[in-house]
C-alpha cells in the first residue's frame, strides 16, 4: 500500500514538474516572439525614418558644401562635380602628409565654364580633439584664396578659436607652404599660432600645406611663390 502511495505521489510530482517546465517553455517562446516582433517593428520604423530623412539630410549637406565652396572661391560662378582621381598613386603625398586626407577636389568655374582653380576638401587627423575638416580654394597659379572650416571639435576658448584666428591668416596668400610660429607672423608664409592651441594651429596649417602639395603633385601646380 505504501509503495502504491509513493508511486502515485511520484507520478503527481512528475506531472507537476512537467506542467511547470511546459509553462516555462511556453513563456520563453512567447517572450522570444514578443522580442522578435519588437525588433522587427523597431527595424521597420528606423528604416522608414532613415528613408524619410535621407533626402533632406543629403540636401542640407549639399547646401553646406556649396556654401563652403563659395566662401573659398567667391569669384566662381559654379563648381564641377568631383575630379578626385582614385587611381592616382598617392604614395609620395601620403609619405609627406600621413595625417591628412584629401577627401574631395572640384573645379571652380567662371560664367563661361572655364576653370579658375580648385576647391579641396581636407580632413586633418591631427587635431587635439579629433578631425578638423575644411575647404581650401587654390587658383590655377597656385595662390591660395583662403580656407573655410566645416567641422571642428577642439577645446572651447582655445582650438575652437581657429575660425576666427587662423582662417583670416590664409586669405590671399601665394606661398609654397606655411609654417606655424609663436609671437606674431612676420612673413606671408608664417601663421601665428593660437595662444594655448599650438596643436590645433599645426593641424590646420599642415592640412593647408597638404592641399598645396596635392595641387603641385597631381594638378600641374604653378611655380614662382613668395617666400
Amino acid at each position: 500500500m505504501n509503495d502504491q502511495f509513493k508511486s502515485i505521489k511520484a507520478i503527481e510530482q512528475s506531472e507537476r514538474r512537467n506542467r511547470r517546465n511546459n509553462k516555462e517553455i511556453k513563456e520563453f517562446i512567447i517572450n522570444t516572439l514578443i522580442m522578435i516582433a519588437i525588433a522587427l517593428v523597431a527595424g521597420g520604423v528606423l528604416g522608414f525614418v532613415h528613408e524619410l530623412t535621407k533626402e533632406p539630410i543629403a540636401t542640407m549637406a549639399a547646401r553646406e558644401k556649396q556654401a563652403a565652396n563659395s566662401k573659398v572661391f567667391e569669384s566662381a560662378a559654379s563648381f564641377s562635380e568631383t575630379i578626385l582621381d582614385e587611381s592616382l598613386d598617392l604614395s609620395e603625398f601620403e609619405t609627406l602628409y600621413p595625417g591628412v586626407d584629401i577627401t574631395d577636389c572640384i573645379q571652380a568655374l567662371d560664367d563661361n565654364g572655364n576653370a579658375l582653380g580648385y576647391v579641396f576638401e581636407v580632413t586633418s587627423h591631427e587635431g587635439y580633439g579629433g578631425d578638423i575638416v575644411f575647404s581650401a580654394g587654390i587658383n590655377n597659379d597656385g595662390s591660395l584664396n583662403g580656407i573655410f572650416i566645416t567641422s571642428i571639435s577642439e577645446t572651447a576658448g582655445l582650438g575652437m578659436r581657429a575660425p576666427d584666428v587662423l582662417v583670416p591668416q590664409f586669405i590671399d596668400r601665394y606661398v609654397s607652404s606655411f609654417e606655424v610660429v609663436k609671437g606674431g607672423a612676420s612673413t606671408p608664409s608664417q601663421i601665428d599660432a593660437i595662444s594655448g592651441a599650438t596643436i590645433t594651429s599645426k593641424a590646420v596649417t599642415n592640412g593647408v600645406n597638404a592641399a598645396l602639395e596635392y595641387f603641385r603633385l597631381y594638378l600641374n601646380g604653378g611655380e614662382g611663390h613668395e617666400s
